[in-house]
């Protein structure tokens, strides 16, 4: 019951502070969806009856070269040569390279309420959730990708990172529906339609070996 209230009195503090700062409101929504996403999320996961059990951080500081490879391919999808102009993500991002998903998620949080038309913050914040989750795509990286979709329609990078998570969370069916729309909307001197197919190439394999095993 005491992490509970807990995790209320910090849902009300959040709100607070926007209310301190003076927040615009129209990135209000994204905010108390985030939050209200995270509750649910530990309502159903979270066991706040149960003792705590010691264990080591999940999250350090790292210099993880796949979690830097996933900002550099964003960065590609996105056709950025240089860094974002965007401050808030481009601190993110140095938090996500060395594995800090969680902090980077809290860094993209804020661009989105004051930019919530920013798409690249959207996909930034999914991929974060994402990592943070250790690659499942949860009901919160959904909300960011939708989002990042709707912001950019023609951004390759939503379509092609939810695939991926989707894959990641053994959805390989909606997996490659999500990545042959992408192919097919994409143009044929696109960079990533070569690896793109090599996805769905391998994503097919995988998936006609588990119909051969049922």
């Amino acid at each position: 019951m005491t992490t509970w209230i807990a995790a209320f009195v910090l849902a009300l503090a959040a709100f607070g502070l926007m209310l301190l700062l003076k927040a615009p409101r129209r990135g209000w929504e994204a905010i108390g969806a985030a939050l209200l996403l995270g509750m649910a999320g530990y309502a159903m996961q979270a066991s706040p009856g149960l003792p705590g059990v010691p264990r080591e951080a999940a999250e350090k500081a790292s210099g993880d070269a796949a979690a830097a490879a996933v900002v550099a391919a964003r960065q590609a999808l996105s056709g950025r040569d240089t860094l974002p102009d965007d401050n808030w993500v481009v601190i993110a991002d140095a938090l996500a390279r060395h594995g800090q998903y969680g902090e980077a998620a809290g860094v993209l949080l804020g661009a989105v309420e004051k930019r919530p038309g920013n798409a690249e913050a959207w996909l930034a914040l999914a991929n974060a959730l994402t990592g943070h989750a250790e690659g499942t795509l949860t009901p919160a990286a959904l909300y960011a990708y939708q989002h990042a979709s709707l912001a950019a329609p023609d951004h390759p990078g939503p379509p092609f990172f939810l695939g991926a998570a989707l894959a990641n969370s053994g959805r390989l069916d909606e997996a490659r529906e999500v990545w042959s729309r992408l192919l097919a909307a994409s143009p044929a001197d696109a960079p990533w339609r070569e690896d793109l197919t090599r996805r769905l190439a391998a994503l097919d394999a995988v998936i006609a070996a588990r119909g051969a095993n049922q």
